[in-house]
């Protein structure tokens, strides 16, 4: 897939085949969203990659937005440090791991993480330190149904796009 279309095909996708990932790929994920833009170079990011099923299934209780984790077959965490623009950078590292997920025809799913009440239950279960500030959770697991990825329903280019003005 070339970048314009894996960017148009990106979905959120929530059902997972029962396949690993190998972890080759995790690495590639993860090699994409050290790239990402960063404020001043601060590079704040902090990557967990789990592939626990245990983790998954506790991680999955503590939020509603994230029962389907219990079904990934990986998930990468986006902890930050708590620099001005933190929240920006952890934003841009984790579109760059579902893009660089959807370019290698893995399924991902973004949960946030940036002043849940389950942000410090996180960073416990996983022992990161206290000054670190959970950005994202993504789910990723190869798409139950891999028409999944056809492109849906968008609004038009035509109706959000203003030239010099509102």
């Amino acid at each position: 897939m070339d970048i314009l279309d894996t960017l148009k095909k990106r979905r959120s996708i929530r059902t997972y085949q029962d396949r690993e990932i190998p972890k080759d790929a995790l690495k590639q994920i993860i090699d994409v969203a050290r790239f990402s833009p960063t404020a001043r170079n601060e590079q704040p990011w902090e990557f967990i990659v789990i592939t626990d099923s245990r983790i998954f299934s506790k991680i999955a209780k503590l939020g509603d937005n994230a029962r389907f984790v219990a079904y990934a077959k990986a998930c990468i965490v986006v902890f930050c440090a708590d620099t001005k623009y933190y929240l920006e950078d952890g934003c841009a590292a984790t579109t760059n791991i579902l893009n660089a997920a959807a370019a290698l025809g893995i399924g991902s799913c973004w949960v946030a993480g940036d002043k849940k009440p389950y942000c410090e239950e996180v960073a416990a279960l996983l022992g990161v330190p206290p000054e670190l500030k959970l950005v994202s959770m993504v789910a990723l697991g190869y798409p139950a149904d891999p028409s999944d990825f056809k492109l849906g329903f968008k609004k038009s280019l035509r109706g959000m796009l203003h030239w010099e003005k509102f």
